[in-house]
C-alpha cells in the first residue's frame, strides 16, 4: 500500500502480528520471487547483522552452549553498556538471538532455530 506525501510516494508497511521476527520466515533468495513483505523481513535479517559488533556478538553467543549475561558481553567488547544493549536488541527483535531475564541481568542465546532459517536463505537447493 502506498500514499501520496508532497509529491513523493510513502509506502505504508504491515505490522507484525504476534511474536513473529525476521529470523523465523524468511524465504530462501533462490527460491520463486519474494514479495514485498519477504523483501522485507529478509532485509531486516541483514540489517541486523550490517554492524562487525553484532556479527562478533552473533560469533560469540555460537561459541557459547549457555546463554550469556549480557555484563560478561560488555567485558568482552570494550564497549559501553548502552551501546553493547543497543545491539543486542537489534538482534533480539530481528529473532536471532533470545533474552532471559534473571533478576536484574540480562541473558542472551543465540536462537539456532532462526540461524538456521537464516542459513537456508541463500539454499541452492533445486537450482541450476
Amino acid at each position: 500500500m502506498t500514499t501520496a506525501t508532497r509529491g513523493r510516494s510513502r509506502r505504508t508497511l504491515r505490522v507484525l502480528q504476534g511474536d513473529v521476527r525476521p529470523a523465523e520466515c524468511c524465504p530462501a533468495i533462490t527460491g520463486p520471487p519474494l514479495r514485498d513483505e519477504e523483501a522485507t523481513m529478509t532485509a531486516t535479517l541483514f540489517k541486523a547483522l550490517s554492524d562487525p559488533h553484532r556479527v562478533r556478538i552473533v560469533n560469540l553467543l555460537a561459541t557459547n552452549p549457555d546463554p550469556v549475561c549480557v555484563c560478561d558481553i560488555t567485558d568482552s567488547f570494550g564497549l559501553t553498556q548502552s551501546t553493547v544493549s543497543f545491539h543486542l536488541k537489534k538482534l533480539v527483535q530481528a529473532g536471532l538471538l533470545d533474552r532471559e531475564q534473571r533478576g536484574v541481568w540480562a541473558y542472551y542465546s543465540l536462537n539456532r532455530t532462526a540461524i538456521r532459517s537464516l542459513s537456508g536463505i541463500f539454499s541452492m537447493e533445486g537450482t541450476r
